[in-house]
């Protein structure tokens, strides 16, 4: 498992603008991303930084994953994207400084994709996945979207095919999360000027954890570790897909 490395943008730059990073930035973001950026995750996740958006904050910092099957296995399960926004001036909708946005997706079995409750199934399973690592968050919203495509023409032998989406946005608290029971990500101490100054960051190693743990649930993947009681996952899908 791999450490995630990457560097740090805000809506103000350009290409070759002043990196966001610096000492520029606020002290408060730069210990939320370099907790990000050492978090260690299971093997089944790819977990790399891509672009941020630009205009939604003074500040952000965005991940992508993909979740592959087993040791060697290239089929992708699942994929998404997390975004951390900063607007030290503080948000009214978010009520904080902090959000985090996302979107998840993956393909499903058709006896899957057919359940009536399959929405409200996989909010929940982003609520329990926060609520699992004990974090304490604010104003979620979004939306879950299932898709199904069918095939004509030349494209007619393919089966039909159905996608689940999830977008979602919630503000982390900024108050320190307990010690999970399982083990959790692993943590680089603040140094230098950010070790003096006072907490304001939110977990968001935990929440990277806990948002990793939303994608391997609905890739089909059992929890790390020992099996969980009470926790449901989608089966693992039948049939490679195009990397």
């Amino acid at each position: 498992m791999a450490a995630v490395q990457g560097h740090l943008s805000n809506g103000a730059d350009g290409p070759g603008g002043t990196d966001a990073g610096g000492a520029d930035s606020p002290p408060a973001f730069r210990r939320a991303v370099a907790a990000l950026r050492g978090v260690r995750v299971r093997p089944e996740v790819e977990l790399d930084p891509t672009p941020p958006p630009r205009r939604l904050a003074p500040y952000s910092y965005a991940l992508e994953a993909v979740v592959t099957g087993a040791s060697g296995d290239e089929e992708e399960l699942a994929e998404g994207r997390l975004i951390l926004l900063h607007d030290p001036a503080g948000h009214d909708a978010w009520c904080g400084t902090f959000r985090l946005v996302t979107l998840v997706h993956a393909d499903l079995e058709p006896e899957i994709a057919a359940d009536p409750l399959l929405p409200e199934v996989c909010w929940s399973w982003l609520t329990g996945a926060l609520e699992g690592r004990g974090l304490s968050y604010g104003e979620p919203s979004g939306t879950v979207t299932r898709a199904s495509s069918h095939y004509f023409g030349a494209m007619s032998e393919r089966e039909p095919s159905t996608r689940i989406e999830i977008r979602a946005s919630w503000t982390p608290s900024d108050h320190p999360a307990p010690e999970p029971a399982h083990p959790g990500p692993r943590r680089p101490e603040p140094t230098g000027e950010d070790a003096a100054e006072p907490p304001g960051a939110p977990d968001t190693a935990a929440h990277l954890a806990a948002w990793c743990d939303l994608l391997c649930q609905i890739a089909g993947l059992p929890p790390a570790g020992a099996t969980e009681a009470g926790v449901v996952s989608l089966p693992q899908r039948r049939g490679p897909q195009a990397r």
